[in-house]
């Protein structure tokens, strides 16, 4: 066994001893299985006979539930509607360890629900989505819910390791929000959904190549590019870790070591790109606050976030199957520094 892989099984292990504040806007993702049975009279569509519907919580949720998977001790603070949606989001996430006692209930703001239609059946192998359906407000928060989340997430970083922020860009992570995690003096780790200058001096800002392209207003296509522009983007942002992920081509990470380039790791099946990202966010964080560089933290990342895509849905990748992978030597060789 390499050393690469000793150094990823005792960070394993150590993540199971560390607790996390998860700060995001939190969906209701609400999945409705049906059969197939014919082309509907009404429009050139498929008419599905419901099978099953099925509830699991999403967007900011989702990195929490990855650190949950690893072992984790979770809190989950975000925004709730006082409706069915979110008393439901809320069992679930208490259904699967995550503290709720940061969640912040607003009565005049409906609980996020997006809502996917999936063909399932015999001549289905794989559940196929044909449809998502949002219901979604995204104004910013109003004053009261502000406070009282600001409040929420003062009270509860002292008692963690590091705080992660998901951005889902539904009006949660307000400015006042974001300042108040970033004061605390814990490890903060960031998904910017390409907001990147809002989370300035966060430990590790992380997005991928489509939203750093919009951010930055050039396009990221070529490597030569990707050398001589993210450094740059890295020391504007003023954070230690900027991860950006490229799809296909792997990941770029930028430190004070310089910038480095990770192919993607062995992927053995490509079915559901969906929680990808909120699981390289998760494992990051994870893996840092267990004292690994930056190097082996994107190296785990990347490798649960292979695993993640061969699930349905927005899955998880377990300790038990990062272990396998690794005894597998799934990882790829690391790239040296291109400073």
């Amino acid at each position: 066994m390499s050393e690469l892989r000793r150094r990823l099984l005792r960070i394993l292990d150590d993540v199971k001893t560390k607790r996390f504040l998860v700060v995001g806007d939190l969906y209701l993702d609400r999945y409705i299985f049906g059969e197939p049975t014919r082309i509907s009279r009404e429009a050139p569509v498929l008419v599905l006979e419901e099978r099953q519907i099925a509830h699991r919580p999403g967007g900011g949720a989702a990195p929490g539930l990855a650190l949950v998977a690893l072992g984790a001790t979770v809190q989950q603070a975000g925004v709730i509607g006082d409706d069915p949606e979110g008393a439901l989001l809320r069992q679930l996430l208490v259904e699967q360890a995550v503290g709720v006692d940061s969640i912040v209930v607003d009565p005049t703001r409906p609980t996020t629900v997006k809502t996917r239609i999936v063909a399932t059946g015999p001549y289905n192998v794989l559940p196929q989505q044909l449809v998502r359906v949002d219901r979604q407000v995204r104004r910013t928060l109003r004053q009261t819910e502000e406070e009282q989340l600001v409040s929420a997430i003062a009270r509860a970083a002292p008692h963690v390791d590091a705080i992660v922020l998901s951005d889902y860009r539904s009006g949660v992570l307000t400015s006042r929000v974001i300042a108040t995690a970033l004061a605390s003096g814990k490890l903060t780790a960031v998904d910017s959904q390409g907001r990147l200058d809002a989370f300035r001096q966060a430990t590790v800002i992380k997005c991928n190549r489509a939203e750093a392209e919009r951010f930055l207003e050039r396009s990221l296509a070529e490597r030569a590019e990707r050398v001589r522009t993210l450094p740059v983007l890295w020391r504007e942002l003023a954070c230690e870790v900027l991860v950006v992920t490229l799809g296909g081509d792997g990941a770029a990470l930028v430190t004070a070591e310089g910038y480095r380039e990770f192919p993607p790791p062995a992927v053995r099946t490509v079915f559901d790109v969906t929680g990808a990202g909120d699981t390289v966010l998760a494992v990051l964080a994870g893996a840092l606050a267990c004292a690994a560089t930056p190097i082996e933290a994107l190296a785990l990342a990347q490798l649960a976030a292979s695993i993640v895509i061969g699930k349905f849905g927005n899955a998880q990748a377990t300790t038990e199957e990062l272990r396998s992978a690794l005894e597998r030597d799934d990882l790829v060789e690391l790239p040296e520094s291109e400073r």
